[in-house]
């Protein structure tokens, strides 16, 4: 499993190796020892898998959660394609405000770790795209808080010939400045703190 840097500070795109035959496939989308080598630390300890099905054009995000208690999340795409966005959200953060793509498809099927405070976003390319999520913390409707997708400031580099279809609540979400000004942004050093008990297994 190849690991590489992403723009974001501390997130991470995974590309793993692929055994084909006659058969079909064979792929393992996480191993521990290369996760490991790549951040210096173990993956969280796992307390929910999620899974989303979206139609063409469907946008999701920019999500993120509450920090402290903070969520890190590993994310793959088994079907479909997605362009996936992490998003700097954390003040402080050498890279606050960057963002970095990847394309993420059952094809060479990359998974994207994102550590707390980091945003996270998808476009579907193509209908029934399914996302999967690796949570670090149970989903808590009380902590799940939205930075706008379309937000100008972050200049998103969104697919091109496709609409983005929102819910209502991404289509209401604030600005990355909006947010900021209402002290809704996690604090570098307490998503960093927040990473901490994995780092230490």
């Amino acid at each position: 499993m190849k690991a590489q840097p992403l723009a974001v500070a501390g997130a991470y795109v995974f590309t793993p190796q692929i055994h084909p035959d006659e058969r079909g496939v064979f792929v393992s989308h996480f191993q521990e020892s290369d996760f490991r080598a790549a951040l210096g630390h173990s993956l969280f300890a796992v307390a929910q898998v999620s899974h989303s099905r979206s139609v063409q054009g469907v946008a999701r995000g920019i999500h993120y959660t509450r920090t402290p208690p903070g969520a890190a999340k590993y994310v793959h795409c088994p079907a479909g394609r997605a362009y996936d966005f992490v998003v700097d959200l954390r003040v402080g953060s050498p890279t606050y405000g960057r963002w970095d793509g990847v394309l993420l498809d059952p094809l060479h099927h990359r998974a994207v770790y994102l550590p707390p405070g980091v945003g996270h976003a998808f476009v579907a390319v193509e209908s029934d795209t399914v996302m999967t999520y690796l949570l670090s913390r149970e989903y808590d409707p009380a902590n799940e808080l939205a930075v706008s997708i379309l937000d100008p400031a972050i200049a998103l580099d969104l697919p091109a010939g496709l609409t983005p279809l929102l819910s209502p609540r991404d289509r209401q979400a604030r600005t990355l400045a909006q947010a900021r000004a209402a002290g809704l942004l996690p604090e570098y050093a307490a998503c960093q703190a927040v990473e901490q008990p994995a780092r230490a297994r």
